[in-house]
């Protein structure tokens, strides 16, 4: 999918936010902070999560830097085709022209030599310059500030309530939620998820507050595969999401279930946004991750194995 050129829509918006005691100017435009009423202090929803056996795989937190402004799972062979700038873990070869035979040779971040590869768009600080100021994916795209290096990324996949699981195939590609979330009026594959690591549990589709807390983004994929695909022309309807209760629609077969959660440790009193599309206005309800699976079929094996029996 190749996206045209966007029009630039100019919100200004000044704003004052109390956070942490101290005053934050946000200048909200569609290429700095989002205006004043994405910023919220209470988390307003309630996380329900089914008890499952999982399997946490460590990939580090990007100490390497890996980012780029492509996308290989919605515009693979376009260099730039994000729009916007992507933090990786896992594959360190992972871009636009990358090949499953590319993956499958190349190292990776990841124990257990786990070649998949895990992103989603970068979080900034929008009150300074970033290293991309006049660069695609950065200031040419409307994405300004200095990019803030995660704390921490947690990578598990979860068993299913109700069943056994299948093995994920080799070279399945996944995304969840939606980048044009604000353009779609926040429609049904919006699936943003922040929240703060002193409230457990919580969570919201703004930007949350978190004070001295650790900020969290955490993604969650369908695990409910149509048994034949890789993947799909809207890249979504080969891999959906379980029923209420965990059940898969029919004729889908439960997958492991692939949670990311990646937490920042955000300077108290400064503005934030992550990069999204131009006329997306870096809106919090955008963000969203993708997935390559390309662990090696027995770690696959002993994953799904784990899972199954632990149940």
């Amino acid at each position: 999918m190749v996206r045209n050129k966007p029009v630039t829509l100019a919100v200004a918006v000044v704003a004052v936010l109390v956070v942490a005691g101290s005053a934050v100017l946000l200048n909200g435009t569609s290429s700095g902070a989002p205006s004043s009423d994405q910023y919220v202090s209470e988390l307003d929803q309630v996380l329900t999560e089914p008890k499952t056996p999982n399997v946490v795989i460590r990939c580090g937190a990007n100490e390497e830097r890996h980012l780029n402004a492509d996308n290989l799972v919605v515009s693979p062979g376009i260099p730039f085709g994000a729009h916007h700038t992507h933090e990786y873990v896992g594959n360190k070869s992972a871009d636009a022209q990358s090949t499953d035979a590319s993956l499958s040779a190349a190292s990776t971040t990841c124990e257990k030599d786990d070649l998949s590869t895990y992103y989603w768009p970068v979080l900034r600080l929008t009150d300074g310059t970033g290293h991309d100021a006049h660069a695609d994916g950065g200031g040419l795209h409307g994405n300004t500030g200095e990019v803030l290096r995660p704390k921490s990324v947690e990578i598990r996949y979860d068993g299913s309530p109700v069943s056994a699981v299948l093995p994920m195939p080799r070279f399945l590609r996944l995304i969840t939620g939606d980048p044009s979330a604000f353009t779609h009026d926040y429609g049904p594959d919006t699936r943003a998820r922040w929240g703060c690591s002193d409230q457990p549990g919580r969570y919201t589709t703004k930007y949350p507050l978190c004070g001295n807390a650790t900020t969290l983004r955490s993604y969650e994929f369908g695990s409910c595969w149509d048994g034949n695909n890789t993947d799909s022309a809207s890249h979504r309807t080969h891999v959906v999401f379980p029923l209420a209760g965990g059940m898969c629609p029919a004729k889908t077969f439960p997958i492991p279930r692939l949670h990311v959660t990646v937490g920042y440790d955000i300077p108290p009193g400064h503005p934030f946004a992550i990069d999204s599309f131009e006329e997306e206005l870096r809106d919090p309800a955008t963000d969203h991750g993708m997935y390559i699976n390309v662990m090696p079929d027995a770690q696959m094996a002993e994953l799904v194995g784990h899972l199954n029996r632990s149940r």
